[in-house]
């Protein structure tokens, strides 16, 4: 069954807050929850579909529709990261397709600023006892991503530092980015190492915040007064240590990105606009490789001198500055990548960074750790 046409994304909304000491993280879900209802002209009672992951509190779903006082007759509450916000854009296309509900809802929500919570091997995963001995944790599985690219195709940290050069040109324009000062490749590769090859720049914030998607079938969309966005195509796939087939220069788009182009029925040469999950300056580099943008080992090349900036480059990314200068909740900013790709195809987006004629976009993530295992999630819209 595809998806293509089956559903819209008629609702959309980015929680303002960046640090959020006095709410709980429920509390964000619901007012993101709220937002993206009020921006598609719908209320809670009109929602049959839930979905949301592990960021949510207690038991998840069980205890956000308790919270939040909705009555789904369909729920899901699949988790591989960053990246799972994106692929319940599909999960919830492919709800609606089978008659499981009508108005999707789906929420993000968290605060690794305020309420920071370290990252531990959890002790019964099958791979523990033969990683944490190594002492993997998040910044030196990117920088082994980073340091194999440059071994096999002669990437260079100047060239990494252009997606983040990149990011901040957008996020100048976003009054609620939690960084929004425009930076240099020299101060992106001055500032201090964090996991060589990977500076403190290479990395992105961390923050409080959320976000909501609605999602509807045709018929409920077309009796709203909202821009259309119509789901057209989806892919994912897991990659990980694959039994010891290791190699750290690719990531799991090389998989679902041609699902979701032959399900879309288009190729890279048509996407007006992406948003791609950017945890680090090497995820953006890889996954635009992997999605067909350019050749592999030419991302490099691809992402310099400002060809990711809008109204400058041949591929604008990230237009509210991204998980690398605007937000990065909960260590999942996945939703945010179909949010910013939502306000380009309806216009919406600042003008500043607003894509001319951006009539097809797609959103891409990595959920999980890009150098050991995780999830990539392949999203591709149109306006109509």
């Amino acid at each position: 069954m595809s998806i293509k046409g089956k559903a819209f994304i008629m609702g959309a909304y980015e929680h303002p807050t960046r640090k959020a000491p006095d709410k709980s993280v429920a509390q964000i879900h619901a007012e993101a929850a709220k937002g993206a209802l009020e921006d598609a002209g719908l209320t809670k009672d009109d929602v049959d579909g839930y979905f949301c992951a592990g960021d949510a509190p207690g038991l998840g779903p069980l205890s956000m529709v308790d919270y939040m006082g909705l009555r789904p007759r369909h729920v899901d509450s699949t988790d591989f990261g960053g990246s799972t916000y994106i692929a319940h854009v599909a999960h919830a296309a492919e709800a609606i397709a089978a008659g499981k509900c009508s108005v999707a809802l789906i929420t993000l929500a968290g605060k690794p600023l305020s309420s920071p919570v370290p990252r531990a091997v959890i002790p019964t995963a099958p791979d523990a006892s033969y990683e944490s001995p190594y002492g993997i944790v998040v910044a030196n599985a990117y920088g082994l991503c980073a340091q194999r690219h440059m071994y096999e195709y002669g990437t260079t940290s100047e060239q990494l530092a252009w997606v983040k050069v990149a990011a901040s040109h957008h996020a100048q324009y976003n009054e609620h980015a939690f960084l929004r000062d425009v930076v240099t490749v020299e101060q992106v590769v001055n500032s201090p190492m964090i996991s060589d090859p990977l500076h403190r720049l290479d990395c992105c914030v961390i923050t409080d915040g959320g976000g909501a998607l609605i999602v509807t079938s045709p018929e409920v969309a077309k009796s709203l007064k909202r821009p259309l966005v119509k789901v057209m195509g989806a892919g994912e796939a897991p990659k990980g240590q694959m039994g010891g087939d290791v190699n750290l220069t690719y990531s799991g788009a090389r998989w679902s990105g041609p699902t979701a182009f032959a399900e879309a029925g288009v190729t890279p040469k048509d996407i007006k606009y992406a948003s791609i999950y950017d945890s680090f300056t090497i995820t953006v580099l890889m996954q635009i490789e992997d999605l067909g943008f350019c050749e592999k080992g030419q991302g490099g090349k691809f992402v310099s001198d400002g060809n990711l900036i809008s109204g400058v480059g041949k591929l604008p990314f990230n237009t509210d500055g991204g998980g690398l200068c605007n937000n990065h909740p909960a260590n999942r900013g996945g939703i945010t990548k179909v949010i910013e790709a939502v306000r380009q195809l309806r216009g919406e987006a600042h003008p500043k960074v607003q894509v001319k004629n951006c009539d097809i976009a797609l959103a891409h993530g990595t959920g999980g750790s890009l150098g050991v295992r995780h999830g990539s999630a392949t999203l591709i819209m149109e306006r109509v």
